[in-house]
């Protein structure tokens, strides 16, 4: 029997899709293992929201989260403004998370980086959570001034703010607004230990709830770990923050590291979850007991070297390991 929707995992759309018909066999799994959610990350081809928009047109309806997109791309008011109707289009709860993206990326949009990321997220996701709850933003932001409420609407599903988060500093931050830490790669005994109290201390009423994004891949003939996970984590393992955050937690990564080696790390570290589906489901289970209450399965990596029918026979049987796990 399915679990019901608060204990199954999540799951995350591993690719950036130039049509909807790429996110199909993903959205159709999600609705029909009646997974938790269907997460999608920042997508320069085809967006997150109407991809969205357009499942739920096409009768896949299923809740929804953005996990992250980036503040440097839209205002408050916007990501506001997408985030209700998108609650209002599907009929379903939305969880609209954001990230601050790299100072490059930045100043390509804006002519100069965010002096301080830390400080230019929480004005953000401040004035998101002020106009969704019917408020108005109070304008005097150093980086989003926005004075404005939005205009009220009828009934419809919940919308959370969520925030990108890896380092105690940006999980303190975004806790004062924020209804939802969304964290990758990051280890359970590092949210635990790291990212639960960090959050805890910020939050202003309560402390958000963590949804992280967890790498997997069955153990099956003619697969090599380290390769699955280097084709889908090589662009993390090459920024700073990630690798600080994962040398934080107890992996010894340095920057300078051949991709490969990193990679291969990140499996015997148990970050990169590889291994047959009981042992998979196993593993998931240390991150609801370290305070994760959304967990959201990535098979991009075998997505991305051995193809999506594989990709989703392994969301079938880590989905069934779980079910099983739980009685």
């Amino acid at each position: 029997m399915p679990l019901p929707p608060r204990a199954a995992p999540a799951v995350m759309i591993p690719l950036q899709p130039e049509s909807p018909d790429d996110v199909l066999p993903f959205a159709e799994f999600a609705v029909r293992r009646r997974a938790r959610r269907l997460w999608m990350g920042q997508s320069l081809r085809c967006d997150a929201a109407q991809i969205f928009a357009h499942l739920a047109g096409g009768g896949l309806r299923v809740a929804v989260g953005t996990g992250v997109s980036l503040m440097a791309l839209r205002t408050p008011y916007d990501a506001a403004l997408q985030a209700r109707s998108l609650a209002l289009v599907t009929g379903r709860p939305v969880v609209a998370g954001y990230g601050t993206a790299t100072p490059a990326f930045v100043a390509s949009l804006h002519g100069e980086p965010w002096a301080s990321a830390r400080t230019a997220a929480g004005e953000f996701l401040a004035a998101m959570r002020a106009l969704l709850d019917g408020g108005e933003a109070d304008g005097r932001g150093t980086y989003h001034r926005v004075r404005a409420a939005l205009p009220p609407t009828g009934p419809h599903a919940v919308v959370e703010v969520g925030a990108g988060v890896l380092r105690p500093a940006m999980a303190r931050t975004a806790a004062a607004s924020a209804d939802v830490a969304v964290s990758w790669l990051t280890p359970p005994d590092y949210v635990r230990d790291v990212l639960v109290p960090a959050l805890t201390a910020g939050a202003d009423l309560r402390t958000p709830r963590v949804a992280t994004v967890v790498h997997v891949a069955v153990d099956r003939p003619g697969r090599d770990p380290a390769r699955i996970a280097d084709s889908v984590v090589a662009a993390h393992l090459g920024a700073g923050h990630y690798v600080d955050m994962l040398r934080r937690a107890g992996v010894p990564l340095r920057a300078a590291d051949d991709p490969l080696v990193k990679a291969k790390q990140l499996v015997e570290s148990g970050v990169f979850v590889f291994g047959d589906p009981p042992h998979i489901a196993r593993e998931l289970a240390r991150y609801t007991a370290a305070g994760v209450d959304e967990i959201v399965l990535n098979t991009g990596g075998v997505l991305f070297t051995h193809g999506e029918r594989e990709s989703l026979a392994d969301l079938e049987d880590v989905f069934t390991a779980v079910e099983e796990l739980h009685g």
